[in-house]
């Protein structure tokens, strides 16, 4: 082969490369000709759904993380158990725990009916829909990267072992993270979420009664939501003051030894991490900044793209 011919070759090999590249990557302007009224359309199901019911912001933001931690976010989370698989919503996790399910559908129904067929992906309303539930309480908002596809299956038991529980340690919480391709920064910025949260008292028991890095009028407190015995799903706000604001006050709880759950806690244990939180505590414009882009890397996680996948017509089922 002559170097004439070689040098065309590569050229057109390279130009398919970046071409593919660019069709299979995620990209906020994904919908912009297949159905423009999306992104409007989530957004004013999710606000509604958070005027409703303010709590409801912080399970659509949860479920976004929990899908994005089991094998990517791929819209996993919100497939029902069938004869052959079991599903996600009975990991330790999720189970009387995980929810938001039905807004989800909403939403699902309210776009399909935008855009007059199923053209957004479960995987990528998740995602949406997370953006605006932070919005909606008075935090940040950022470009969403779109074009995920969704999963035909999903694991009960991958989940059990990729979400990250609420007796971590800050190595384990660490390890954990980087193991999703998240760095300590992304660990502190996105524990931020907890600023619009509860837990129930089966979470943080063992912190409110063993723990020694707890303010004790603050364990108190917490033992009147939660007895050592029965009252499991008792619920406490993980920001004691502004529960249904995303602000900064979390981490001041935690610098006030008032972190509700111990993986939240141990956050000021790090050098860096404990430097982050003490940042955040009192620079909400920085806060907001590295949660953004923690956020969009996030649902950079192992998305199925191009003719991956599918977009489902069902969320709770494949196709």
């Amino acid at each position: 082969m002559s170097s004439k011919i070689y040098f065309s070759t590569f050229i057109h090999t390279l130009i398919f490369a970046t071409l593919a590249t660019a069709t299979f990557s995620l990209t906020p302007n994904y919908y912009d000709y297949t159905c423009p009224n999306a992104l409007s359309t989530i957004k004013s199901v999710v606000k509604g759904a958070v005027q409703k019911e303010y709590r409801m912001g912080a399970s659509l933001l949860r479920l976004h993380f929990h899908d994005c931690f089991v094998n990517g976010c791929d819209g996993s989370i919100l497939l029902d158990s069938t004869p052959s698989m079991d599903s996600e919503k009975n990991a330790n996790p999720n189970i009387n725990s995980a929810r938001g399910f039905e807004v989800i559908d909403e939403i699902k129904q309210a776009v399909d009916e935008a855009c007059g067929k199923p053209v957004v992906s479960c995987a990528d309303i998740l995602t949406i829909a997370a953006r605006d539930s932070v919005v909606a309480l008075g935090g940040p908002s950022w470009k969403v990267k779109l074009g995920r596809r969704d999963s035909k299956t999903a694991s009960r038991a991958d989940a059990d072992a990729d979400i990250p529980g609420p007796s971590f340690s800050h190595a384990q919480l660490l390890r954990n993270f980087e193991n999703h391709g998240l760095n300590e920064k992304d660990l502190v910025a996105l524990s931020g979420a907890h600023t619009i949260g509860f837990s129930r008292c089966l979470l943080f028991r063992d912190r409110i009664y063993n723990d020694n890095n707890i303010d004790s009028n603050f364990a108190k407190e917490l033992q009147n939501i939660c007895p050592r015995n029965g009252g499991d799903s008792n619920l406490a706000p993980l920001d004691s003051v502004t529960r249904a604001k995303f602000d900064v006050l979390y981490f001041a709880d935690l610098i006030e030894r008032k972190g509700v759950l111990h993986s939240d806690q141990v956050l000021l244990n790090g050098g860096f991490s404990g430097a982050l939180v003490r940042k955040y505590s009192y620079d909400t414009r920085a806060f907001y900044k590295d949660f953004a882009k923690s956020m969009i890397k996030m649902g950079d996680i192992k998305p199925l793209v191009g003719n991956e996948g599918e977009v489902r017509y069902n969320c709770r089922k494949a196709n």
